[in-house]
C-alpha cells in the first residue's frame, strides 16, 4: 500500500506512474490527500482541546483551595464541555481515518520505472527467448482432445460434481498430477526454499494483505457465515505470514514454497482462450515468495526466473 507522504510529497510522480499501469481512478490520489489533511486539521484541533481541558481541570483544585466555588463550578462546566468537543472529534476522525483507509487500498504499486507504457500486448517489450519453438504438425491436437483420447481428464463428471470449470482428475491424469507437485516442491526444496502448507482458506485482511481486496472480490469464492475467501493462489496465505512484521535485514532472504489448489471465479471468461483447463475454477500450483531487501530486488529476480526456467527445461519440455 502506497504511504501518504510519498503521495503528498511526489504527487506528480505517482500519477504518472499510475498513468503507465494505466490506473483510471486517478481522483483517488486527490481524495486521499483531502483525507489526510482533515484528518491533521482534526488531530491539531483536539490536541488543543485537550491541553485547555488539562489546564481547566488543574485549575478547579486551585479554585476549590483558595475558596473560589463558583468559579471552580464554571471550569467544571468548561471541563464537561471540552470533553463533548474532544469525543465529537474523535468520532469524526475515526470516520475520516477510516474513509483514508479505505481510498488508499483503492491505489496500485507503482510500477517501476523500467516499466515501458502500454495498453495492449503490442506494446509488450521482449525481454528474451530461449530453446526452440515447436512446429506442430497439421494432425497436431489441442490439449482438450488429447486429455479426452487418453481418459485422463473428466470434465463432464466435474460438471456433475460441482459445475463447470471443476475437472476431475482419473487414473495417470491424477498420478501426473501429483507427481508434478511433489517433483516441482522437491526442486524448490533443494535450492533453498522452506516449504509450507497453508490454510486454503482466509481472512479479510489477509486478502487485503495481498491486494485480492478490495477490487478483486468478484474473483473470489466467499462464505459469509465465516468471513472467509477461498484463495485463489498460494502467494495469499504464504506472503501474509509476514502481514504485520518488520524483518530485520539479518533475516533476510526469506524464501518460501508451497502448492496449493487454487479457487477462482474467473468470472466473465469465454471464448477459445478458456477451453479445457484454460481458466478453470479450480486448479493446483506450485507457487514460490522471496523476501528480500529492496537494493537486491531486480537481482533476486532474476535468480527467481533462472529458477524456474531451470526446473522447466528439467522436463524436457520444447
Amino acid at each position: 500500500m502506497l504511504q501518504v507522504n510519498l503521495i503528498r510529497q511526489q504527487k506528480a510522480w505517482v500519477l504518472e506512474r499510475l498513468a503507465v499501469k494505466n490506473f483510471k481512478d486517478v481522483d483517488v490520489v486527490e481524495q486521499v490527500i483531502t483525507l489526510d489533511d482533515r484528518r491533521k486539521a482534526l488531530q491539531s484541533a483536539t490536541d488543543q482541546l485537550l491541553a485547555q481541558r488539562n489546564a481547566a481541570s488543574k485549575e478547579i483544585g486551585a479554585l476549590m483551595g483558595q475558596g473560589k466555588r463558583e468559579e471552580a463550578e464554571a471550569r467544571k462546566l468548561e471541563v464537561a464541555r471540552l470533553k463533548v468537543e474532544i469525543y465529537r472529534n474523535g468520532e469524526e476522525q475515526l470516520v475520516v481515518e477510516s474513509a483514508l483507509q479505505d481510498a488508499l487500498v483503492k491505489l496500485p504499486n507503482l510500477p517501476s520505472e523500467l516499466v515501458p507504457p502500454g495498453s495492449t500486448p503490442a506494446d509488450n517489450v521482449v525481454v528474451r527467448e530461449g530453446g526452440v519453438r515447436p512446429m506442430l504438425p497439421e494432425s497436431a491436437k489441442p490439449h482438450w482432445d488429447l486429455i479426452r483420447d487418453y481418459n485422463i481428464v473428466d470434465f463432464e463428471t466435474g460438471v456433475k460434481i460441482t459445475g463447470s470449470g471443476f475437472p476431475l482428475f482419473r487414473g495417470q491424469g491424477a498420478k501426473l498430477q501429483r507427481a508434478l507437485v511433489s517433483y516441482f516442491l522437491d526442486f524448490n526444496t533443494q535450492a533453498g526454499y522452506t516449504e509450507y502448507i497453508p490454510p486454503y482458506m482466509v481472512n479479510e485482511a489477509t486478502a487485503y494483505g495481498t491486494g485480492q481486496l478490495p477490487d478483486k472480490e468478484g474473483q473470489m469464492y466467499y462464505m459469509p457465515a465465516d468471513n472467509f475467501y477461498m484463495i485463489p493462489t498460494a502467494e495469499v496465505p504464504v506472503t501474509n505470514i509476514y502481514r504485520d512484521e518488520i524483518l530485520k535485514e539479518a533475516d533476510l532472504p526469506v524464501k518460501m514454497t508451497a502448492y496449493s489448489p487454487c479457487f477462482r471465479r474467473e468470472a466473465g471468461s469465454f471464448g477459445k482462450d478458456v477451453r479445457g483447463l484454460n481458466r478453470v475454477h479450480q486448479f493446483d500450483k506450485v507457487k514460490i515468495v522471496h523476501l528480500v531487501h529492496l537494493s537486491r530486488s531486480y537481482e533476486v529476480l532474476e535468480e527467481m526466473v533462472a529458477h524456474v526456467e531451470k526446473l522447466v527445461q528439467s522436463l524436457h519440455m520444447p
